[in-house]
């Protein structure tokens, strides 16, 4: 993707829809208007989400571990995204959220990355660990095991500027 002026990226995971809510948020929907792209990192749980986001803006995504069969069969568990210069490792995660950034780092092994967006533990995170942009964006809809609901935002240009949005 070219990059001409500022790139707004909007980055989910674990929506669980329509299991711990019917539908997106009100309040995220609103949010999510007039960004360049949508990035998840999978648990959509049900197919009509992908094509609730899509009707946004363009969808770049990998599914996750409770999404359905019609979905894993779709896409794949883990993709690198070209975004202006920089590349960007996508994958959701899984086991046990104190091993999560572990698997994360060797899912993208010898990769050179900018960036690893990454979900499954619902817990909102922005870490940096030698040179490379690690987010959670957390999750929209459930905060079983965080705090708040939250999604992610990439602010692109000449750098990548990561932050996480309250719900």
């Amino acid at each position: 993707m070219e990059i001409f002026n500022r790139m707004k990226v909007a980055v989910l995971s674990d929506t669980h829809i329509p299991t711990n809510s019917h539908s997106l948020p009100p309040g995220l929907v609103d949010r999510l208007k007039g960004v360049n792209l949508i990035v998840h990192a999978g648990d959509f749980t049900e197919e009509f989400v992908i094509d609730e986001l899509e009707r946004i803006a363009p969808l770049e995504c990998v599914a996750g571990n409770m999404d359905s069969s019609s979905i894993r069969r779709k896409y794949s568990d883990k993709k690198i995204l070209n975004i202006g210069n920089f590349k960007i490792g996508l994958v959701h995660g899984y086991g046990a959220p104190d091993n999560l950034i572990n698997y994360v780092k060797e899912a993208f092994q010898g990769e050179p990355l900018d960036c690893i967006i990454y979900g499954h533990s619902h817990i909102p995170s922005i870490d940096y660990i030698d040179n490379v942009i690690y987010l959670c964006p957390g999750s929209p809809t459930d905060k079983v095991f965080a705090p708040y609901n939250s999604f992610g935002m990439l602010e692109i240009n000449e750098q990548i500027i990561p932050q996480i949005i309250r719900l």
